[in-house]
């Protein structure tokens, strides 16, 4: 056997987690020319695609930047929820940072 040759069942594991997952999300921005990066046209609109583990698909278009980072990593509610009684603000303090 060949030292570089490697059982296929092995293969196949090193393989599989390299390989999208099925429902991966991603947005494209709907410019002429071509895909730049996103923050460098924050109000042009955006396709959101879908890997369902053959090719991307297209599933909804989002009006900018902001709307397509909602699409594509949603707030849940628990997230967003504030702690009762905590109001963050900064406090008497001596730091070099603050003004006199």
């Amino acid at each position: 056997m060949n030292p570089e040759d490697e059982p296929l069942d092995q293969w196949a594991a090193r393989r599989e987690g390299r390989l999208r997952k099925p429902g991966e999300l991603k947005a494209v921005t709907l410019v002429p020319g071509p895909q730049r990066a996103a923050h460098l046209c924050p109000d042009a609109p955006r396709l959101i695609l879908e890997w369902d583990g053959f090719q991307w698909v297209a599933l909804t278009v989002a009006d900018d930047y902001a709307a397509a980072c909602r699409a594509l990593a949603p707030v849940t509610r628990a997230e967003s929820a504030q702690v009762p009684g905590h109001t963050p603000r900064l406090g008497k303090g001596t730091g070099r940072h603050r003004k006199p």
